[in-house]
């Protein structure tokens, strides 16, 4: 399709050039080859690499401060204000930049599974392939509901232009600017997709709460009894590969809400980090990443297209995004049932927190608040020998534009409306903190899950930890006892109470920014200091 309407209808975007609209994926890859824009692997994958942008620019994200959604935005550091004439100055550069482009891509797409609470998306792009990153990612309608689609919101993503701080309002060239007013998304400076993505995600955030419906960064699967489970948890904990399981169908690997009728996939798609992907552990993830139609973001390869899973030369955050249906045992139509059981994952880099612990509905709250996990080197560039404890609330602080209250309390009413059991599970360290303990095993892992899951671990006897005040299981069949309470797994038991003292305080000190708007039952559940 090369006519500009009604492929622009309602982006403001007046086109000069070709706009091509709604391509499929053979289509988006022939244009993205023909434009040098990247090149396919041996098995058929498009890989693009995106520059000095490896990653989200998360300190270039705006907000744009409009009257009517001042007193509800989160504003600070994630939630950057933006003057709404500025907004709006940049606005209209970037359409007159789109517009004079010689080609434009443009897909509409839904965002949510769920037909009562999803939304209509319009990407206006430049580049063949961030459009098939868009297809991959969201959820493609039937080419019948394509006629007379009309955006709900709009991303106008304009990876080569270069905003001008001085004029827009912005900190650099690269800007991602969001106004909830004009529905509009812009995108400019960056080529990493993941901005698409995560874009929206804060825009589900945002619209879903005022609909009743939770939104969550989380992964979800359902059992063959029709038992729904979320999964929560930050990079490196295991979200993805502990909710890839044989035995249950994936509903979705990162982002979902939970209404009335139950839980709901908000994509169409996967966009999993790839550094280091290891066949035998993540086949189902690696088998898409070697298929045509899916995007290799930074992902090395040779002269022939092999790729080099492995090479981190161009960065750690290595992307592979394919749609949903790539991945076997996939619930058709990413919709389910209200979940038994939610979450919470962490990784324990101080080696003092239980492999899994039942939390009450208060304690619930309290760990979703906190978000707590911990980093070492490693995973992450400039780190050094100690971990280090990172909290994001409510598993996804960089994607919430309410405050966090917001969804703490939503979560907490869920939980005691469909009687959903709890559990933090630790993925981290044992014996010992990172440099002397070692990782948790994945099959005590998955035993624990499986037991927690089938309500078998519910009927064991509990034993309350006395740091952290989290309720351990005394026994399971198929993991040693040793293993269920961290303290017995160190050899140095003093070495042990002083590193959970040391974490106890760290939790304490993060809490103080919530600590003043929970309930009386969330504050009793706290851990404190003195504990």
């Amino acid at each position: 399709m090369s006519s500009p309407q009604p492929a622009l209808a309602g982006t403001g975007v007046a086109a000069s050039g070709a706009v091509h609209a709604n391509l499929t994926a053979a289509g988006l890859v022939e244009h993205a080859l023909r434009r040098g824009e990247g090149r396919l692997s041996a098995d058929g994958a498009f890989i693009a690499v995106t520059g000095v942008h490896t990653g989200r620019s998360v300190q270039d994200k705006f907000v744009v401060d409009d009257p009517e959604v001042h007193d509800q935005v989160w504003w600070g550091k994630i939630n950057q204000p933006m003057a709404p004439e500025k907004f709006r100055g940049l606005a209209a550069k970037v359409r007159s930049w789109l517009g004079a482009r010689p080609v434009l891509f443009t897909e509409d797409l839904y965002a949510g599974a769920d037909p009562a609470h999803r939304i209509k998306v319009r990407l206006v792009t430049t580049n063949a392939w961030h459009a098939l990153f868009a297809r991959n990612m969201f959820i493609r309608p039937a080419r019948a509901e394509l006629d007379g689609f009309e955006p709900d919101f709009t991303i106008l993503h304009a990876p080569e232009y270069e905003a001008n701080p001085a004029e827009d309002g912005c900190r650099s060239g690269t800007c991602i600017a969001l106004s909830f007013a004009a529905k509009t998304i812009l995108i400019a400076g960056t080529s990493y997709a993941g901005e698409i993505k995560k874009s929206i995600f804060t825009v589900m955030n945002w619209l879903l709460p005022a609909r009743g419906v939770l939104p969550m960064h989380c992964s979800a699967n359902v059992g063959r009894a029709g038992d729904t489970a979320l999964f929560f948890g930050l990079s490196g904990t295991g979200k993805t590969t502990l909710s890839s399981d044989p035995e249950r169908q994936l509903i979705g690997d990162d982002e979902h809400g939970w209404s009335d009728h139950g839980v709901f996939n908000f994509e169409g798609g996967c966009y999993a980090k790839v550094i280091r992907l290891d066949q035998q552990q993540e086949p189902q993830i690696w088998a898409a990443s070697h298929r045509f139609g899916a995007v290799l973001e930074n992902v090395v390869a040779d002269e022939l297209g092999n790729l080099d899973l492995d090479d981190a030369s161009l960065t750690e955050n290595t992307r592979s995004c394919y749609p949903l249906d790539y991945i076997p045992n996939t619930m058709a139509g990413g919709q389910a049932g209200k979940p038994r059981n939610v979450v919470m994952l962490t990784a324990d880099a101080f080696g003092v927190l239980p492999p899994i612990a039942k939390l009450t509905p208060a304690q619930a709250m309290y760990h979703f608040l906190s978000g707590y996990t911990a980093r070492v080197a490693g995973t992450e560039k400039g780190l050094g020998k100690e971990p280090q404890a990172t909290f994001s609330t409510c598993f996804g602080a960089p994607f919430l534009p309410r405050h966090p209250e917001v969804y703490g309390k939503m979560l907490e009413s869920l939980i005691a409306r469909d009687g959903a059991q709890v559990w933090l599970v630790n993925t981290g360290w044992t014996g010992g903190a990172y440099g002397t303990g070692h990782r948790m095993s994945i099959h005590h892992t998955r035993a624990l899950l499986r037991a927690a899951l089938d309500g078998s671990l519910a009927k064991v006897e509990f034993v309350q930890d006395p740091f952290f005040g989290l309720m351990m299981p005394k026994s399971l069949p198929g993991v040693p006892a040793e293993v269920l309470n961290p303290r017995e797994t160190w050899a140095d038991k003093a070495a042990y109470d002083a590193t959970a003292k040391k974490l106890v305080g760290l939790f304490e000190k993060n809490f103080e920014t919530f600590a003043g708007a929970v309930s009386e039952e969330v504050k009793a559940a706290a851990i404190r200091a003195a504990a």
